[in-house]
């Protein structure tokens, strides 16, 4: 049996993958109040995920969430809608949340959505992040981390056995039970990773289990998010993996404009209305513009400072995947569209180039 956890592959000509993740969040513009239908919320996503392939990423990633102001329930439905309506794209859950659902249905779906994208599927594994998701389906939010650790270990077992047999304490035992279907290739199974949020210890854990992490940013200095991948790979390199078994990706909101300012100008009421929304509390303005700085996480501002931060951060973390969501709080499809094309004709063209050279000087 192989014991080690099934690795992404990664397009590396380049030097990096670029990928683009949406929350599926459901939210009014907040400066029409505009709310528009659900299903055409959907078909955006869809539609998203379309034009990121046109324009050459390489992954598509949608979260899932239980929550009031999301469409994005069915994360893996949506998800196979992709899947028949593109050809090349990678797609991924981002994050599919795994504490609260059934890890032998999770991968029945996942696997029928790989089988579907002819081997185009990945999974993110993460904690739910609202606790109501846990009342939702009948579990106890104080068993947080104890659940979402046994669930992910059982994940990953059914990824690398066909037949499993298995016992914890929070999910009746499987008897050398047959799981299927198997991903389209059976031998390389469904490339599975971890979503780290605050946690050190979660990502102590998934550099012990040699388990590919993935952490999203949101704001704050790019800095304090390498401690954690420090600790990861440092907990890996213990355990006995490699850099190469190591793997990291990350992600950020992204928006451009044309100068910084007004970059900054149309983001903040989306972002700010999005977060009293699904937070229930402001998004400070003194601290969403610090973002300004080329050493923040915060990707917004014109095309020349994204480029430098995003070089930046890629000095500092050695990623091998970035992806940035940019359809957060209401924005209007076209805007989102447009700083998609504006990114990957005038910022990812520079940061791959710096890549290049700089592995070149190594």
């Amino acid at each position: 049996m192989n014991k080690k956890p099934i690795l992404p592959t990664f397009n590396t000509e380049n030097g990096i993958e670029f990928g683009v993740y949406s929350l599926g969040d459901h939210l009014p513009n907040p400066m029409t109040g505009e709310l528009i239908p659900v299903s055409q919320r959907i078909e955006e996503i869809i539609e998203l995920a379309k034009y990121a392939e046109e324009l050459g990423f390489d992954i598509f990633q949608l979260g899932e969430s239980h929550q009031e102001h999301f469409v994005s329930q069915g994360h893996l439905i949506i998800l196979a809608a992709i899947a028949r309506e593109t050809k090349n794209i990678k797609l991924s859950s981002a994050v599919s949340t795994i504490s609260v659902l059934d890890p032998v249905r999770v991968f029945e779906d996942a696997a029928t959505v790989d089988l579907l994208s002819g081997g185009r599927m990945e999974l993110i594994a993460g904690r739910a992040s609202r606790i109501g998701s846990f009342e939702l389906f009948g579990l106890n939010h104080r068993d947080y981390d104890e659940i979402f650790e046994e669930k992910l270990d059982l994940l990953l077992q059914i990824n690398l056995n066909e037949r499993v047999t298995w016992s914890g304490k929070f999910r009746p035992e499987l008897k050398d039970v047959l799981i299927i279907p198997r991903p389209e290739n059976e031998k390389k199974g469904i490339p599975i990773w971890r979503g780290v949020g605050n946690s050190p210890s979660s990502a102590i854990k998934a550099g012990q289990a040699g388990v590919p992490l993935f952490q999203a940013h949101l704001a704050g200095a790019a800095q304090t998010y390498q401690h954690r991948i420090r600790h990861y790979k440092d907990a890996g390199y213990e355990a006995g993996f490699t850099d190469e078994e190591l793997p990291v990706g990350t992600g950020g909101i992204l928006h451009l404009a044309e100068t910084t300012e007004e970059a900054f100008k149309i983001a903040y009421p989306h972002f700010n209305a999005g977060f009293q929304l699904t937070n229930g509390q402001d998004f400070p303005k003194k601290a969403f513009a610090q973002g300004i700085s080329p050493k923040s996480v915060t990707l917004i501002g014109d095309p020349k400072l994204v480029t430098e931060k995003i070089i930046y951060q890629y000095d500092l973390y050695k990623q091998q995947r970035f992806t940035v969501e940019l359809d957060f709080g209401g924005l209007p499809f076209e805007e989102v569209k447009k700083t998609l094309h504006t990114f990957a004709e005038e910022v990812i063209p520079k940061v791959k180039q710096h890549i290049l050279e700089s592995k070149e000087q190594d």
